[in-house]
């Protein structure tokens, strides 16, 4: 999703400038009946879409506006493994056992990835390969404990390295140790959701692009209706993520105060010397750092810098977003200085108050898959194959993330923004502290 002062800003986007879109499909104008209804049309909705018509059910997907034209289209492309809360939820509230089976679940859905690509010939530029790094000796310790915690565990195994050893993997100034592995990596992930689109109709999936839903009646079938058409369907599955933060109170009013729409701009600078690229991140991974406001990058298969972070609570574009983001690329990458930057985009990403996913039913037929928190390229594919193993009677995995705890962010409607603006202003000065 983006809200509307993000419209602009996300023209200027890589990914965009990068594919060539099919023509829009049409808009919903009629009334129709499927086995599932699925609204949105992002990498959770289509894999649900996918998961469920392989299963032979008749699926209409209702997107609001073009296939994966919110965070699906445009975020980091990092498919990572894990959790963004790390696994203290689930080890706290589910035990050890089932700790594992999320953590599991998470493998699944990197080698799910894999297995789309491959079967339906998906070309997105996928590469393997992961950094984490810290930029403090405070960090670094943590980063340690982490990476010494993901082995003892849960058997995952990093190449943890501190001091000059961390110019192995990225020739940086900034970071005092990192951790690089191999099963997560990235991707461009508007070309990936095109995919997923291309499969999930030649599968028998019908999607209905601009055809926001204006209401949803809930009953032993629901009915979603749009400005020109309606359809009813005994099962729905709502993959509107932070959408429903903006649209919660019309759509499901239950759940859209536990999300929270964050903004995460990225830029992208001219292309650059091979060379210099193999020089910066030998291994061509994708990076991240461990602070609470964290900055994510990685190049481009045609070799530019793709430089994300910057992010705002505010629902507002920050001000100075390029030279900011520049400035702190050059931070991090001294010999980035001076490079042109030829692209700027951003949007928003649905978090949860702990940074856990929130799934969950709503009445038994409706279900729900929320707070990705940034970790969305992967835990969608799984998301959508819980949901249809669920709605094909086989709940077990499902239910494992729905017996997760969430809390809606205080403040209510009115305050709850404001909270967030501080409580980023407090971690931003702990990172800089």
């Amino acid at each position: 999703m983006l809200l509307r002062s993000d419209t602009q800003l996300n023209q200027n986007s890589y990914y965009e400038a990068s594919v060539q879109r099919e023509a829009a499909t049409a808009t919903l104008s009629e009334p129709l009946s499927a086995d599932v209804l699925v609204i949105g049309a992002g990498f959770t909705g289509l894999s649900a879409a996918i998961e469920l018509a392989q299963r032979g059910y008749q699926v209409v997907v209702l997107e609001a506006d073009r296939v994966c034209s919110g965070a699906s289209g445009r975020n980091g492309g990092q498919a990572i493994v894990g959790y963004s809360s790390g696994q203290q939820p689930f080890e706290q509230q589910l035990g050890m056992a089932d700790a594992r089976l999320a953590w599991d679940m998470t493998l699944e859905a990197l080698d799910l990835i894999d297995e789309r690509i491959a079967a339906f010939a998906i070309r997105c530029d996928q590469v393997k390969g992961y950094l984490y790094v810290a930029d403090s000796a405070k960090k670094a310790r943590a980063l340690e404990a982490d990476m010494l915690a993901l082995s003892r565990n849960y058997g995952f195994a990093t190449d943890f390295v501190r001091g000059a050893e961390v110019q192995r993997h990225i020739q940086s100034p900034l970071y005092q140790a990192a951790a690089f592995e191999q099963r997560s990596g990235h991707l461009h992930p508007l070309k990936y959701g095109l995919g997923l689109a291309r499969a999930a109709r030649q599968l028998g999936v019908r999607i209905f692009e601009n055809s926001p839903v204006l209401e949803l009646q809930r009953g032993a079938r629901l009915t979603a209706r749009t400005a020109r058409g309606q359809v009813s369907a005994p099962y729905g599955v709502l993959a509107g993520n932070c959408t429903l933060a903006e649209h919660g109170p019309r759509l499901a009013p239950d759940i859209a105060p536990r999300i929270m729409p964050v903004g995460t701009y990225i830029i992208g600078t001219r292309a650059l010397e091979p060379e210099l690229c193999r020089r910066l991140i030998p291994a061509n991974a994708a990076v991240c750092d461990n602070n609470f406001i964290l900055d994510y990058f990685r190049f481009s298969a045609d070799h530019r810098m793709l430089f994300g972070g910057r992010v705002s609570y505010s629902t507002r574009t920050p001000g100075g977003l390029q030279a900011i983001m520049a400035r702190r690329m050059g931070q991090v990458f001294p010999d980035l200085r001076q490079v042109p930057v030829d692209y700027v985009w951003g949007g928003f990403v649905d978090i949860s108050m702990n940074r856990a996913p929130d799934f969950g039913r709503l009445g038994g037929n409706l279900y729900y898959l929320q707070g990705f928190s940034g970790h969305g390229v992967a835990l969608s594919g799984l998301a959508g194959r819980v949901v249809a193993q669920a709605v094909a009677g086989q709940a077990e995995r499902f239910d494992l993330f729905a017996r997760l705890q969430h809390h809606a962010f205080p403040g209510g409607a009115l305050l709850r923004t404001p909270s967030l603006v501080l409580g980023m202003l407090y971690h931003r000065l702990l990172d800089a502290l």
